[in-house]
């Protein structure tokens, strides 16, 4: 997700991608790889048939009517393995079909229904379908490519390339299927779902502009004008940072986005300022604005927070009642902050190729992504004292590692949590208990 991101490198830094907007959005649907595959398997059967045709021609040509002979008995045999391959993949497609539902259903039910999102994206999953079905699709191409025909010198085509094609994809298909029984009982342990989480932010956090040199932020001066959204009402998914970069430098304007990534924008609300000059044609803007139906990670920093936020609360309901989960989540969350205390927030400036900045983009400040991250989880944490002393502990290292200009929020969730143990807490001595801080909650 950082390739296409803008450096604020002054000295020329890495074009962004064009493609990358695309490229994203296809990973969170599921259509995209299993009809590449069948296309791209349909292109291999035609070359395969080719080549089947130009070996008969050569040993007819050559008058090897007894080599011949022999290929088309080994076809005989290759055609019933082939009729058993195509009739067996599709139970073999429900089957994977039916783990995932499973999968889906367990994981959205025991910690939040956005960590389905983890399971649409995931490769591994996607490369299975795909190969499973080019492999159906592969075995109905060469059952027709079989000739009727038994004389030697009257036959057309012996599939055997594409019959030792079929079976490799068949080998492939059972290494696919170990490798995604894996993957999938991986996804359905929380611990490996809240690192996927987690990794996922941190790409996001890496794909920032960092400024370098001491660069500072321009004065972008008076708005001259603003673009309103035209499109249909939804969730701001992203912005094609390239595209706006390309257009504000060839029309001499700086943009500002207005929302930020995950508000919820509908058609009239004004999604970009101008700053600089007129307002660019709207042909030109079209598209650089992705909306949707719900958040991605692909430039939303906070999604991550929210989503562990998410598996906290649900962890700490009196129905499922697991702080330990409570407590991995606050392990993540506490990392993800930490690496983002002495990071620049609050806009992220991205350049031109001379170093000019085109577009700026609001991003969550320090503050909001702490209250995001501990808020909701301090408020049932009070009659957990597993919860409260990880939060804690989770605090006092923030406090450590953050400047002091952003230690503020870290003290007050601090105090407020004192207080709800204070309020939960019967005695004295559970009180103190559950506010002395430990990094594995109860050790």
């Amino acid at each position: 997700m950082s390739d296409w991101m803008v450096t604020q490198n002054s000295s020329a830094g890495r074009r962004p991608r064009a493609l990358s907007p695309l490229r994203e959005h296809l990973r969170d649907t599921f259509w995209f790889a299993p009809m590449a595959a069948m296309v791209g398997v349909f292109v291999v059967w035609v070359g395969a048939q080719a080549l089947d045709t130009a070996i008969v021609d050569a040993l007819q040509e050559d008058r090897d009517y007894e080599t011949l002979d022999e290929l088309l008995r080994f076809a005989e045999d290759a055609k019933a393995v082939v009729s058993a391959v195509g009739s067996a993949m599709m139970t073999f497609i429900g089957v994977v079909f039916s783990i995932s539902l499973v999968a889906v259903q367990m994981a959205s039910g025991q910690f939040t229904p956005r960590v389905v999102r983890l399971f649409v994206r995931s490769r591994i999953t996607k490369a299975t379908f795909a190969v499973f079905l080019a492999t159906f699709v592969l075995s109905l191409l060469v059952l027709t490519s079989f000739d009727s025909v038994e004389d030697p010198r009257a036959v057309t085509s012996v599939p055997l390339v594409q019959s030792v094609l079929t079976l490799c994809m068949v080998a492939l298909s059972l290494l696919l299927f170990v490798l995604y029984v894996n993957a999938t009982l991986r996804l359905m342990r929380i611990s490996h779902v809240i690192a996927r989480i987690a990794s996922e932010s941190f790409r996001v956090a890496a794909s920032m502009p960092v400024p370098v040199g001491g660069q500072e932020a321009p004065v972008l001066g008076t708005e001259t004008a603003w673009v309103p959204h035209e499109g249909r009402a939804g969730v701001l998914r992203d912005v094609h940072i390239a595209r706006l970069v390309r257009v504000a430098r060839a029309h001499g304007v700086v943009l500002r986005l207005i929302p930020r990534i995950g508000d919820f924008v509908v058609p009239g609300m004004p999604v970009l300022a101008v700053y600089g000059g007129p307002v660019p044609p709207r042909r030109v803007l079209r598209y650089a604005i992705s909306v949707g139906v719900e958040r991605t990670y692909h430039q939303d920093l906070g999604f991550g927070l929210r989503q562990l936020s998410d598996i906290a609360l649900r962890a700490l309901s009196s129905a499922i009642n697991d702080p330990t989960t409570a407590v991995q989540a606050l392990d993540r969350v506490v990392q993800f902050l930490a690496a983002l205390s002495r990071r620049p927030l609050d806009a992220a400036l991205h350049r031109d190729r001379a170093g000019a900045v085109r577009l700026v983009q609001p991003v969550p400040g320090w503050t909001e992504l702490v209250d995001l991250g501990f808020t909701e989880t301090r408020g049932c944490a009070g009659g957990s004292p597993q919860v409260s002393r990880r939060m804690l502990a989770g605090l006092d290292d923030l406090l450590l590692l953050a400047p002091p200009e952003r230690r503020e929020p870290l003290l007050r969730h601090r105090e407020l949590l004192r207080q709800a143990v204070d309020l939960a807490a019967p005695t004295s001595a559970d009180r103190e208990f559950a506010l002395r801080p430990d990094r594995q909650g109860i050790g």
